[in-house]
């Protein structure tokens, strides 16, 4: 399995602060408008296979199905790293991202993690959101897959570099080795928009272990 550091992974992780920064400024609005905001998207991506499990580019404590041509590598973080903050956010620690460039779009599916099982699937995203000085306009909602329900979060972020504001969107699942966020950003708004099916295929399909 291929590892990433973070001390080998400064060009990403600094590219990482424009493709996906997540945010402090945050919103939840009421309950009406945050169900109106975090709509899921109407199409998942075809299945190309699947992350999590053993040999499968990341072990995780959750598992799900990967979009065609996504690639999954494991993140490390090292926290007496100088860069150790660039791989945290919030109540989370970076430990998978899947590359979209191989199926023709600039982003990543990031998975994160959080340590413990006392802290809910709705203060792991609020924590993470609220990590982020960029973010805004966040609104929550309930979600279940199968038999497991969890948070999603949908929110606004803006980018100094491109020089607009963008959407992002995340869901937490809580599990017994601590909470785990899969979070979505892009490079701007139709990147975000063309990989959203991907991030809702990971959404669909995702279970715990």
């Amino acid at each position: 399995m291929t590892r990433r550091t973070v001390g080998g992974l400064l060009p990403v992780l600094l590219a990482a602060a424009a493709l996906t920064s997540c945010s402090s400024d945050a919103d939840s609005g009421d309950g009406a408008k945050a169900e109106k905001s975090a709509a899921p998207a109407a199409r998942t991506a075809a299945k190309g296979g699947t992350v999590g499990g053993a040999g499968s580019g990341c072990e995780l404590p959750v598992t799900f199905d990967l979009a065609k041509d996504w690639k999954p590598k494991a993140v490390s973080v090292d926290p007496e790293s100088e860069l150790a903050e660039l791989g945290t956010q919030g109540p989370v620690t970076m430990v998978c991202e899947i590359d979209a460039k191989p199926a023709g779009n600039l982003g990543f599916l990031r998975v994160w993690q959080g340590k413990g099982g006392s802290t809910s699937p709705r203060e792991t995203l609020e924590g993470f959101v609220k990590a982020d000085e960029n973010a805004s306009k966040a609104a929550y909602r309930q979600v279940t897959a199968g038999k497991l329900t969890f948070t999603e979060v949908s929110y606004t972020l803006h980018s100094e570099l491109m020089g607009e504001d963008r959407p992002a969107r995340a869901f937490a699942v809580p599990t017994p080795k601590g909470p785990v966020v899969v979070h979505l950003g892009g490079l701007d708004s139709d990147e975000h928009r063309e990989m959203l099916p991907a991030y809702e295929l990971a959404k669909a399909s995702v279970r715990v272990g």
